[in-house]
């Protein structure tokens, strides 16, 4: 799209969002924020939090959830530090530099994964999902806020148009749903729960994956045929 868009790129445009990200973004996307925590929060457990940035979301989840978070931003990380020793958020384990498209996790070590703003940052979103589907638990939950680009129409000939700048501010808007879907239906236990439209404009929405349960797993073990 005449703009390189890689890992190097994106993590130069999110120090230079740092300084101002809560400013830019933080009542823009409050009702989405608050309706992938209240998602997260009724599945409970251990949760993950892909894309943590400043923290902005961090306050906001009840101080008896626990959160881990990670980010592939340096200066974004230091921000969400400094947020959770001024509000003392005792509930956040801890903060690690990491890349979405390669978690440095085990498998199955987390209730449920939230992700907001992120898949459409990544250069291979595909690799990412991979990742959090990897590391959520059984029964678990992958809770996504995130932007769904247009099939066909004028709003794809203007996102197509508008490529090369977004990529420079850090996210791509070439991002279709049949791409979820397509991901959806490779097999990894993963299935679609919810895809509901959130603010601004109805161009996000909160997508919610769950994970095929470990009872469910056994079944299909039982109900496969037995070759001979």
């Amino acid at each position: 799209m005449g703009t390189e868009f890689n890992k190097d790129a994106v993590e130069k445009a999110y120090a230079r969002w740092a300084p101002i990200y809560d400013f830019v973004f933080g009542a823009l996307f409050a009702r989405a924020r608050r309706a992938s925590i209240d998602a997260a929060e009724r599945v409970g457990g251990r949760i993950l939090e892909v894309g943590v940035g400043t923290g902005i979301s961090l306050p906001d989840y009840a101080r008896t959830t626990r959160l881990v978070g990670v980010d592939l931003s340096e200066p974004m990380l230091r921000k969400a530090q400094a947020k959770i020793k001024e509000l003392r958020l005792t509930n956040v384990e801890g903060l690690a530099l990491m890349d979405a498209q390669r978690l440095a996790l085990p498998d199955e070590s987390f209730d449920v994964i939230v992700a907001q703003l992120v898949i459409t940052t990544c250069p291979d979103p595909e690799a990412a999902l991979d990742e959090l589907a990897r590391v959520l638990k059984p029964g678990g939950e992958i809770v996504l806020i995130s932007r769904v680009g247009a099939d066909k129409g004028l709003r794809h000939i203007v996102e197509q148009g508008l490529t090369p700048i977004t990529r420079l501010l850090g996210w791509r808007l070439e991002f279709p749903w049949a791409r979820y879907e397509r991901w959806a239906a490779k097999p990894h236990g993963v299935h679609l729960i919810e895809r509901r439209a959130m603010p601004p404009f109805g161009h996000f929405s909160l997508i919610r994956f769950g994970k095929v349960g470990a009872s469910a797993k056994q079944e299909n073990r039982l109900e496969a045929p037995v070759a001979g």
